[in-house]
């Protein structure tokens, strides 16, 4: 086995939670498509596209260096907001605490001198970067726009495709 039971275990709780994220991004979408906002709704379900494949990219590392895939149960995501800009504002938040997760798990890696593990997680610290900056500059969109122009939240997303 080239992975230690830490880092292992640790992996495996980030399978569940990408794959809670993948759920909540699913929530979102459907909220954002219930307001008629097709753009936001179609970031949101390629969005929770995303978080699946990271889950899955944990578990193929897992089964290459020989570890142990334990899939923990996903909590239900909040279905309901008040606004646009809380479930924006979720997702921002969600984006941080995975960045801090991440980081975390780095740090074992480099604690632990598993080079292998500190190569795979570099591509997510990477991805993390991307995934705050643009969950930050949707917040800041949609706060601009307010709630009653949300019209112009949806140009923005198409000036961005």
């Amino acid at each position: 086995m080239l992975i230690s039971k830490e880092l292992n275990a640790a992996f495996n709780g980030e399978i569940g939670l990408e794959l809670f994220a993948s759920n909540q991004y699913l929530n979102i979408a459907s909220y954002f498509d219930g307001a008629g906002l097709k753009k936001l709704a179609g970031m949101f379900v390629k969005q929770a596209d995303e978080e699946r494949v990271h889950a899955v990219k944990f578990v193929h590392y897992i089964d290459e260096v020989g570890g142990s895939v334990e899939i923990p149960a996903v909590p239900a995501p909040k279905h309901a907001f008040a606004s646009v800009e809380e479930a924006v504002a979720l997702a921002l938040h969600w984006e941080l605490e995975v960045t801090a997760r991440v980081n975390a798990m780095m740090t074992l890696a480099v604690d632990q001198k598993d080079y292998a593990a500190q190569d795979f997680l570099r591509w997510f610290v990477t991805e993390q970067v991307e995934e705050v900056s643009t969950m930050e500059n949707l917040l800041k969109v949609v706060r601009v726009a307010g709630e009653r122009s949300l019209m112009m939240v949806e140009a923005y997303l198409v000036h961005n495709e």
